[in-house]
């Protein structure tokens, strides 16, 4: 399994990092320069405890389709996602928010496996998970941006 955590201060209030992170609008916006879009979206429009989502992007000029489901919910403290069908044979997502004195600590923790055993393996390490880092970084830079724009 490959493993990274991100941690990144946003100002402002963990209850608003939350949502916004829940947010599949933004979601979306954060990941345009990947063409990913929403196949099938949670009721309502909102992730609530057991929604389900299909992303459709495209990495490495390969579209790939990636199905998750959003659990263990603990407002404006916590949530999780996790690959239910798509490209990885594990993936899981860690989303922890802390107040910080400059407005909300959050810190993500990323849990994955390629498939393919030994190879799969070896693609993690040599240029997987740097790319999973970024990705997530620059989500999160997106969700900064659309937060403290805000004012909040």
């Amino acid at each position: 399994m490959a493993q990274f955590a991100l941690e990144r201060v946003i100002r402002a209030a963990p209850a608003d990092v939350f949502a916004a992170s829940l947010d599949p609008a933004l979601h979306v916006e954060s990941m345009a320069r990947y063409g990913e879009t929403m196949v099938a979206g949670p009721a309502g429009g909102v992730f609530t405890e057991g929604s389900t989502v299909t992303w459709r992007a495209r990495h490495f000029g390969v579209p790939f389709h990636l199905s998750t489901v959003v659990f263990d919910i603990d407002e404006p403290h916590r949530f999780c996602d996790r690959q239910t069908k798509g490209p990885f044979a594990d993936f899981q997502h860690e989303h922890v928010f802390q107040e910080h004195p400059d407005g909300t600590l959050m810190r993500d923790t990323v849990t994955f496996r390629s498939p393919f055993g030994p190879i799969g393996t070896l693609v993690d390490r040599l240029f997987l998970r740097e790319y999973m880092r970024r990705l997530i970084d620059e989500r999160n830079d997106a969700l900064a941006t659309a937060l403290e724009g805000r004012g909040t």
